[in-house]
């Protein structure tokens, strides 16, 4: 056969636009979980302290997660093209399927439509999705890019994943600024999220290194960071025992710090190798974290309702 008589086949062309399927992968719907979780303890912590409706709460949900997370996962993606083309090459923008310059399109767009959403449930809510989206904004775009560093980039995230969600959900249902003890709990599991953070940057260490990502783990090495992460997380829900004991609810007091002996005894697992445990913890240690979440949640409620 004559080589010359084969016909070439032709390489496959590129979209000129993203389908429906490229677009959702871009927003991560598998990311929502953990701001819609967070915005259901907000909800649940200021029950019967306003006039809330299961409608808001799933008004309040779709701005948290599809939303606004969604929005923080487009301009991420786009941010990261470079990087996630060596690294990952079959996300949405690096494999072509979220072409030209459609990702930053997306993101932009996403972000304005969450400030949109957001204007409609009040000026609480929107004056939390603004600074949500400008963190999700400065964590990936220069020239912030927190997440260079991983001592401002886990912060932001663990706000934007914890503790703004969190206060959007009481605010929508409490109808203004809520309860203090409500916004305290929410920092304090804001600030121990830090450490979860920490650890989902365990498997990515050998890439943050070359890339001059300075990850918690690259910084301080992979022992000392896994000992951080969880001092990070234990102490703050510590507080969250104590304060809930000062409040008048042993009760709940009680079923957090039993939490808390539950994810000590998953820490000493984790301690032992925390490269290879770190994603095992976050299957376990971390449920048990936001079990303790809801519990909390619940006894801001019966203090809402039996003050």
């Amino acid at each position: 056969m004559n080589p010359d008589s084969i016909k070439q086949q032709p390489a496959l062309a590129l979209p000129s636009r993203p389908d429906v399927g490229a677009v959702i992968a871009l927003l991560k719907p598998v990311t929502w979980f953990p701001p819609m979780w967070a915005f259901a303890c907000g909800a649940v912590s200021a029950w019967g302290s306003g006039g809330g409706s299961w409608q808001l709460v799933a008004a309040g949900a779709l701005l948290a997660g599809p939303l606004v997370c969604g929005a923080s996962q487009a301009v991420n993606d786009w941010f990261d093209r470079d990087v996630d083309a060596i690294n990952e090459p079959g996300r949405p923008i690096p494999s072509g399927r979220v072409p030209n310059r459609w990702g930053l399109r997306i993101a932009i767009a996403w972000t304005l439509l969450s400030l949109l959403f957001a204007s409609v449930l009040g000026l609480w809510i929107f004056l939390a999705a603004v600074f949500g989206l400008v963190l999700a904004w400065a964590y990936s775009a220069p020239p912030a890019r927190l997440k260079l560093n991983g001592w401002w980039g886990n912060g932001a995230v663990a706000l934007c994943y914890e503790g703004l969600p969190w206060f959007t959900g009481a605010a929508l249902i409490a109808g203004g600024l809520p309860d203090g003890r409500i916004i305290t709990l929410a920092v304090l599991y804001s600030v121990g999220a830090h450490g979860i953070m920490t650890l989902n940057d365990f498997k990515a260490i050998e890439g943050d290194t070359r890339m001059g990502v300075r990850s918690l783990p690259v910084q301080l090495g992979a022992a000392a960071a896994a000992k951080l992460a969880c001092l990070v997380m234990l102490l703050p829900q510590c507080a969250v025992v104590a304060l809930l004991v000062a409040w008048g609810n042993p009760l709940h007091a009680g079923i957090v710090g039993a939490l808390v002996l539950a994810q000590c005894l998953c820490m000493a697992r984790l301690l032992t190798n925390p490269r290879r445990f770190a994603p095992w913890y976050n299957a376990t240690g971390v449920s048990l974290y936001v079990l303790g979440m809801m519990t909390s949640a619940f006894a801001m409620q019966l203090a809402a309702v039996w003050p």
